[in-house]
């Protein structure tokens, strides 16, 4: 069987809302949250305004939760040999959809050099700490990724504005991004922004539902 690689195409969702905040209850939700907003910190300092690039490398990073999820959630089912009732190929499918965030806005923001490079000292890093939190504290992992989602809607909400306000230029959407999210011919760089919204805001509810399922099954 020769496989082609293409991504599965994806229905934009309109469904989800987007101002949602988990308040930080328990050490380990603040300790996820503050994490979350150490970084957002950097990101703004960096990248300013320059919502392209700042995709570019923050989707770098969110495609890797979902990936390391998936590993240690098949781990985890093969040695206590039980169901993953879903969870594997929901993370997998997570990692799937944010790396085709980073090549849609790989098309869109052209990253130079330095981006380029920090590209991947950010992933080594972030891969390395976030594979040991989720050995350890696999509660806390999804909350950081939950918290990383709601800060994801905000920053896509405020890239929106910007488009809509005519100070970034609302350019043709990627072919990459009409094949996957199925959008019109004709779709704009405005309605690839809202396709990966909704997509984070999903991600978002995901992860927080699974620090439930955490809870439920520690309670129960």
């Amino acid at each position: 069987m020769i496989l082609t690689g293409k991504p599965i195409p994806r229905q934009v969702r309109d469904d989800l809302p987007l101002e949602v905040h988990i308040e930080p209850k328990t050490m380990s939700d603040k300790i996820a949250f503050g994490f979350v907003r150490f970084l957002r910190f950097f990101a703004d300092r960096f990248f300013a305004k320059r919502y392209g690039h700042r995709a570019v490398v923050l989707e770098t990073v969110a495609a890797v939760p979902g990936m390391v999820g998936g590993l240690w959630q098949h781990l985890h089912a093969l040695r206590k040999i039980r169901d993953d009732e879903g969870w594997i190929r929901t993370l997998l499918d997570e990692a799937e959809n944010e790396r085709m965030h980073l090549m849609t806005f790989i098309e869109i923001a052209q990253p130079n050099w330095l981006e380029r490079l920090l590209i991947a000292i950010t992933q080594v890093l972030f891969y390395n700490a976030y594979f040991f939190l989720y050995l350890f504290a696999p509660r806390t992992a999804h909350r950081v990724v939950g918290y990383f989602e709601e800060e994801a809607v905000i920053s896509y909400t405020q890239y929106l504005a910007e488009i809509d306000a005519g100070r970034h230029e609302n350019g043709p959407a990627p072919q990459i991004a009409i094949d996957y999210w199925q959008l019109a011919p004709d779709a704009t760089l405005r309605d690839v922004v809202i396709a990966v919204r909704a997509d984070e805001a999903e991600h978002r509810d995901v992860n927080h539902f699974f620090v439930d399922e955490f809870d439920k099954r520690r309670s129960g």
